[in-house]
């Protein structure tokens, strides 16, 4: 997700990136379990 080395400064802003990261890998993952995005509903 691009925690391992971040560029920036100040916690708010990491918190504003690890939220980020956090809430598009959900939506990758909930999207791979649905079955959204393997083909299957076409």
């Amino acid at each position: 997700g691009g925690l391992r080395k971040t560029k920036l400064i100040g916690r708010a802003k990491l918190a504003g990136q690890t939220f980020l990261a956090f809430a598009t890998y959900n939506l990758i993952r909930i999207g791979n379990l649905s079955g959204c995005w393997g083909g299957s509903h076409v």
